[in-house]
């Protein structure tokens, strides 16, 4: 609805301000939508993240108690090293929390939660996980991670978090329970 003369003033302030309002959206959303990229945040996590750290380190994602664990997730600094995380920084706690997120989803899908042993207990966390990336699919994480049953036994794992199309997108960040 476009502000005419003929609409009460209220009525014409309302119009003007939601077409400022699709104008500002446009231009902060142009960009991702030029790339294919909507609502995609290049770095989507699971918030189940924000709770292991809040057990691990009080939430602490700078956290360097000297005991060899660094940052908000406390990841032991050999384990840091071996899943990529000088790609970021020298130790965890250096790191931004995606950062230090981006090389726990790489621990997770090889170690599983048994990597937080206390907390992922606490928090009733159990297996390996995949933090879903853009474009996976169940059928395309089925097929990364040579899952037996394919995309029928993600569908069965993860049946409270997924559609059951195994070639529907996921969202990325969702965290996917594997086999």
């Amino acid at each position: 609805m476009s502000p005419t003369p003929s609409m009460p003033p209220r009525h014409r302030a309302a119009a003007g301000a939601g077409a400022r309002g699709l104008v500002a959206l446009l231009l902060v959303l142009w960009p991702a939508l030029i790339c294919g990229r909507a609502f995609a945040d290049p770095v989507a996590h699971a918030p189940v993240w924000q709770d292991v750290a809040q057990c691990e380190s009080g939430g602490r994602w700078e956290a360097n108690s000297g005991n060899g664990f660094y940052g908000g997730l406390q990841i032991y600094q050999p384990t840091w090293v071996s899943f990529g995380g000088l790609d970021f920084a020298d130790r965890a706690d250096l790191a931004s929390a995606d950062e230090q997120i981006t090389v726990a989803e790489a621990i997770l899908r090889s170690q599983g939660w048994q990597a937080w042993p206390t907390c992922s207990r606490r928090l009733g966390l159990y297996g390996r996980a995949h933090a879903v990336q853009p474009g996976d699919t169940l059928q395309s994480v089925a097929e990364r991670f040579s899952v037996a049953g394919g995309a029928a036994e993600l569908i069965r794992l993860n049946e409270a978090t997924v559609a059951p199309d195994p070639l529907a997108p996921l969202a990325p960040g969702t965290l996917v329970r594997l086999p």
